[in-house]
């Protein structure tokens, strides 16, 4: 700035990308400050996850029983990682992704609903894994937004992520994000939105993200990063890395975790194919399929083998007060505002496991499914 005159002069491009790097600063910072811990990542034995995890269990009281599957061992254990071991922390965080799926029904969306947000080629699902077997979501936030309503921007993104989580290995709970900064300005930020976009894949879906690869990165966000990373926890930013296209030793990061047959030439692989809409839709319409025919599936199997609990008829309700007093020794009778809950909810999102929700984790400690599932996020 200049001062002339006693008038303060503003450069007012400068101005207007300071202020907005600063509001994206402060949104993503108070969206993650609220689960830093001490920085000290616990190491628990098999026997202290377990008891952790039924403790959590405990608290949860009657909404173990309305929705067994999102109380799995690997469900609980991932909600629990995300809070550093905390049992009131991660029973909270649990109990509010609880009341957001059943609101939100995210396993519900469809590609028909949400098609049009994809027509631009700005988030997808790529059609190979990494070397791991991991699924891989490109993100490429400078791609120009062809809508403007943010709620379906967000529904598109959590459409993303339950078919990407519906996609997983068998022995895999996590995805790879690979985000493409081509074309991206302050000017392509949405405040709104990324402070949604934060919200949902903390709160809602924790510890799903196994790597976070920023390709070629504007200048402008390396400050930004700087300035975010002191609010995360250790494990989390270990997981972003910055990779350039002119950097030899950054690319080989991407020469480790991808064939590069299989890699797209934007990412410098060697596959030539890009977004194709046309092909896209169609495999995400086979994908939505194989949902609801799996909803239907696990439905049935659920219900014949819990038609012994009282609570868990083919069509039930769940009030806001059962919502808000689940750690309770029964489940409420009050039936004022009656909460009616879709019977798919208990399906393929919490359901990619054997219905009786026995799974267990490693004896090695490290939590897995035993088979690959989608279990409330």
């Amino acid at each position: 700035m200049n001062h002339v005159s006693g008038t303060v002069h503003v450069n007012h491009q400068g101005s207007s990308w300071s202020l907005c790097l600063l509001r994206l600063v402060n949104c993503v910072r108070m969206n993650i400050v609220k689960s830093k811990g001490n920085g000290v990542e616990k190491s628990l034995s098999f026997e202290e996850q377990k008891a952790k995890i039924n403790e959590v269990r405990e608290i949860l009281g009657p909404m173990v029983n309305m929705l067994p599957n999102l109380c799995s061992d690997a469900s609980v254990s991932r909600y629990l990682r995300a809070r550093n071991w905390n049992v009131e922390k991660a029973s909270k965080m649990l109990k509010e992704s609880l009341k957001w799926r059943l609101e939100y029904k995210p396993e519900t969306i469809r590609w028909d609903d949400v098609a049009h947000e994809a027509e631009t080629g700005k988030i997808y699902r790529a059609d190979y894994l990494d070397k791991n077997g991991r699924a891989v979501l490109v993100m490429r936030p400078g791609f120009q937004q062809n809508t403007s309503s943010s709620k379906g921007q967000i529904r598109y993104l959590v459409y993303c992520m339950e078919n990407a989580i519906f996609n997983l290995a068998a022995n895999q709970e996590q995805m790879v994000w690979l985000i493409d900064f081509q074309g991206w300005t302050m000017g392509s930020v949405s405040i709104k939105v990324t402070r949604e976009t934060a919200h949902i894949l903390q709160d809602y879906y924790p510890e799903r993200l196994a790597l976070g690869i920023l390709y070629n990165p504007p200048r402008i966000f390396e400050s930004f990063w700087k300035v975010v990373r002191p609010f995360l926890e250790h494990k989390t930013y270990k997981k972003v890395k910055f990779v350039y296209s002119d950097n030899t030793e950054s690319q080989k990061i991407m020469t480790d975790l991808f064939e590069m047959d299989k890699l797209e030439s934007a990412f410098g692989g060697h596959n030539p194919a890009g977004f194709d809409l046309n092909k896209y839709a169609e495999k995400m319409k086979e994908d939505d399929q194989k949902m609801s025919a799996f909803v239907e599936s696990a439905s049935s199997v659920f219900f014949q083998e819990q038609s012994h609990v009282s609570v868990l008829q083919p069509e039930f309700s769940v009030t806001e007060h059962q919502l808000e007093s689940s750690s309770d020794s029964s489940p409420s009778s009050d039936a004022e505002s009656p909460r009616r809950v879709d019977t798919k909810i208990l399906s393929a999102n919490e359901m990619k496991e054997q219905p009786n929700c026995k799974n267990t984790i490693a004896e090695s400690g490290v939590s897995r499914p035993l088979i690959h599932m989608n279990d409330f996020a």
